[in-house]
């Protein structure tokens, strides 16, 4: 097995963010204009933004270069992770958003994309009513992407993709007229096979389902590294937002079908550190077309304090900057 580095050892190396690319703050600086006429964005989830110990969300994304963060919104429309000393955010009413747009013009972020728990299978009802009130909301503030959970508790495999398939139409004709977009993330037993996504997608035949690429539960999930890239090539076409993630194995497992799971809490790691090549899974983005969002994700902040917090995901965002400009 290789040495670990702590975390504090790898948020140390500034100046060196792998072979693959250059200084990021260079590269972008240099490539400014360039970047500001792509539409991809370099966002953030929101729920990693108090670990920053930021005064409120939107300080939180500039100090570490974000452009945009991914919002959890519940059930009543609010969007709990979202803070400010003075503020609360919600998307129930029509002077709930006016104020969230406000705020987003002030700051000059956007919400990129909402997160969704849900649970189609123990309450489909709910379930399509919660998704045509999001997808209004997601209309109204122009919010590109509902990440959406698609999650069995007790059914089969079989039973649970023809229930699946069923209620993500009735989501998709109750949503006709917003043009919202619902992007299933791949994780957990299911979704991060290729073999049970593949026909959920194809049964619902909608171009408004796609998927919250999420890079690294694929390979959390066990697929060798190499796998990876021939997934990413198989859903491109179907991402409409990302989980930029990553994890890094020991060399000798990095090829190995590995257990679901196998010791996810001991190899996770920043995207400047991890196994995954990003330029490639952005080339492989950009081939198809993608102009959506970035989104770093992220375990290895837990614990550490803030100012290394925001030093870790300037580091990502930068490096996915880098890229985008290169």
């Amino acid at each position: 097995m290789q040495p670990m580095t702590t975390r504090r050892q790898f948020l140390g190396h500034a100046t060196a963010l792998g072979a693959g690319w250059v200084a990021a703050r260079g590269l972008v600086t240099e490539a400014a204009a360039e970047q500001r006429a792509s539409k991809m964005r370099v966002t953030i989830r929101d729920a990693h933004l108090k670990a920053t110990e930021a005064p409120d969300s939107w300080t939180a994304l500039e100090r570490i270069g974000a452009e945009g963060m991914e919002a959890i919104i519940d059930e009543q429309l609010a969007l709990p992770q979202v803070f400010h000393p003075q503020e609360t955010y919600s998307a129930a009413t029509d002077t709930d958003r006016q104020q969230l747009k406000r705020r987003m013009e002030a700051s000059g972020q956007r919400i990129t994309a909402f997160c969704m728990f849900n649970r189609f299978e123990e309450r489909p009802e709910f379930e399509v009513q919660w998704c045509q009130k999001i997808a209004e909301v997601a209309q109204d503030l122009n919010v590109a992407a509902i990440r959406i959970d698609v999650v069995p508790r007790k059914m089969e495999q079989a039973a649970f993709l023809q229930h699946a398939i069923a209620v993500l139409k009735q989501v998709i004709a109750a949503t006709e007229g917003t043009g919202a977009r619902f992007a299933i993330e791949n994780h957990g037993r299911l979704t991060n096979d290729p073999d049970f996504l593949a026909p959920l997608l194809e049964g619902v035949g909608s171009d408004r389902l796609g998927l919250t690429l999420d890079t690294a539960n694929f390979y959390w999930f066990g697929h060798p590294l190499s796998r990876l890239y021939e997934i990413y090539e198989q859903f491109a076409s179907r991402t409409f937002h990302t989980h930029c993630k990553s994890i890094r194995y020991p060399e000798d497992q990095r090829e190995q079908q590995r257990p679901m799971g196998w010791r996810y809490a001991d190899f996770h790691a920043p995207i400047y550190e991890g196994d995954i090549d990003f330029a490639r899974v952005l080339a492989i983005l950009k081939r198809v077309g993608y102009q959506d969002d970035l989104c770093i994700e992220s375990a290895s902040y837990r614990g550490l304090p803030g100012p290394e917090v925001v030093a870790m995901f300037s580091k990502e965002v930068d490096m996915l900057k880098a890229l985008l400009a290169a």
